[in-house]
């Protein structure tokens, strides 16, 4: 009797919750209508690219495919933690993330604070476009403005050193400039259009808050530290777990511009190593393998960072 009963009760419930579903998906027809494109988007150009990851297990020919070529297992895993280059662009890698990290990621923030500060609503107006404006520029023409900035004959810095007595340095021909060079064009070219996300959680913050801190006689910076940076807390949180989800991914194009032979002890990195022996040099599977190890680097990273943020602040991606 209690079987029979509880078949029953399935059996309401089943149809119960697909009419429900039904019923929603009709109701928010549209929003789910424009989510097509960026489903598609993502499946076509992330998750069927997946399947081409098999490539880090085979020794892979370009003339039998990926069904075809034979299968090798962890070897390409295996050589590359055997080379002492490899190691090298690891190192790499990772110390420009963590410039990027310590350095880059700080700065939308406080730029985005100073220019909530502004009074002047068309001087504000005119700083925001100003910073915005380098993130619109590829990195082909950053690059060339730092090398030109930088050039040890008519580079600017050259010539404001010289007025010191400083002789000229050739900043793109020393391993122990590089990085640094790296990590300040990215901040000048993205800090900018980084506030926006920034600007936008800070509107959102009730003006009857620093109201009441007004009046029990709060300082400007005590407003700061005490209403608007917790308010925005959740914001920088999210930022920076998607960033460190991309701690090992800093960009080939970012990095390949301003690459030469004296200088790649320091700065080349795994995607301009991707670039050189991959493309250039078709070793498809071992490159893949590379490219593999990155992408479970940054997952673990990610859900790492999350759990973290999750027991030390209750905020997180999910």
């Amino acid at each position: 009797m209690e079987a029979k009963l509880e078949r029953a009760v399935r059996s309401e419930v089943k149809p119960s919750r697909a009419r429900e579903t039904w019923r929603l998906m009709k109701k928010y027809k549209a929003i789910y209508i424009l989510s097509l494109p960026s489903i598609l988007y993502f499946v076509v150009f992330k998750y069927v690219p997946l399947m081409g990851s098999v490539m880090a297990f085979q020794n892979y020919n370009i003339f039998k495919g990926i069904t075809g070529s034979p299968w090798i297992g962890l070897e390409n895993f295996q050589r590359m933690f055997a080379y002492d280059e490899f190691l090298r662009i690891l190192k790499n890698t990772i110390l420009i993330g963590f410039y990027d990290l310590i350095f880059a990621f700080p700065f939308p923030i406080v730029l985005a604070l100073l220019l909530n500060e502004m009074r002047l609503l068309m001087y504000k107006r005119i700083i925001q476009t100003v910073v915005y404006m380098p993130h619109f520029l590829s990195w082909v023409i950053v690059g060339g403005i730092a090398i030109g900035i930088l050039s040890p004959t008519t580079g600017v810095v050259n010539h404001v050193l010289g007025l010191f007595g400083i002789d000229p340095i050739y900043f793109l021909g020393e391993d122990s400039y590089i990085r640094s060079i790296l990590v300040g064009s990215g901040i000048w070219k993205d800090s900018g259009w980084g506030t926006i996300v920034y600007l936008a959680a800070l509107a959102g913050v009730n003006p009857e808050m620093y109201e009441a801190a007004v009046m029990d006689g709060a300082s400007r910076w005590r407003q700061t530290i005490s209403i608007t940076i917790p308010t925005i807390m959740p914001t920088i949180v999210i930022l920076f777990l998607l960033h460190i989800g991309n701690f090992l991914d800093f960009g080939f194009e970012r990095v390949y511009v301003f690459l030469n032979s004296l200088n790649e002890g320091s700065g080349d990195i795994m995607d301009t190593y991707i670039y050189r022996v991959g493309l250039v040099g078709r070793q498809y599977s071992f490159t893949t393998a590379i490219g593999l190890f990155k992408s479970v680097v940054g997952l673990a990273l990610i859900m790492l960072g999350n759990t973290l943020s999750r027991k030390a602040t209750g905020q997180g991606l999910y």
